[in-house]
């Protein structure tokens, strides 16, 4: 599939220096981060919601933490609930289910971004399928989305203490 024509698009408009990487098929983002050599602090995971109104909004953060639920609901003041696959190719149609980007702007939904990865430089992220991912400048990535910025990951079940 490679990158979603839509990421492509944004990035070539807004004149956005990336790195478009290639990478061997993974399906998790800490196993993507880990075949792509990319620290699980850097890879952006996008995990998709849907309010109690049926608004889908996507919690962006590190690979190598969870999301925190009541942290999230707090910070979008509402109640959540996970996205099923249906929801997420209905959602995302040239995109393979769990390959979206962390582009809500793209698709018309509001971005919720965990404060540790603005600590990065740079952020890496699924580009619409589970072998190519961007990489790219984190305050660029910033730009292009408007955030709302807060604390809601959480360490990983049975991750090693600093991952």
């Amino acid at each position: 599939m490679a990158v979603a024509p839509e990421v492509r698009q944004l990035l070539d408009e807004h004149r956005i220096e990336h790195e478009v990487l290639h990478h061997p098929e993974a399906y998790t983002a800490l196993e993507e981060a880990e075949v792509s050599h990319v620290s699980g602090h850097s890879w952006a995971k996008t995990v998709v919601f849907l309010t109690g109104e049926g608004e889908p909004i996507m919690a962006v953060l590190p690979a190598s933490t969870a999301v925190d639920p009541e942290r999230l609901e707090a910070l979008v003041g509402a109640g959540l609930h996970l996205a099923d696959e249906d929801a997420v190719r209905r959602l995302y149609p040239s995109c393979e289910p769990g390959g979206m980007p962390p582009l809500g702007n793209l698709y018309g939904q509001r971005v919720f971004v965990d404060q540790r990865l603005a600590d990065q430089d740079e952020i890496v992220f699924n580009a619409g399928d589970h072998r190519d991912a961007v990489r790219m400048r984190y305050d660029d990535f910033f730009w292009l989305t408007q955030p709302t910025m807060g604390r809601f990951a959480a360490p990983m079940r049975g991750a090693p203490a600093g991952s």
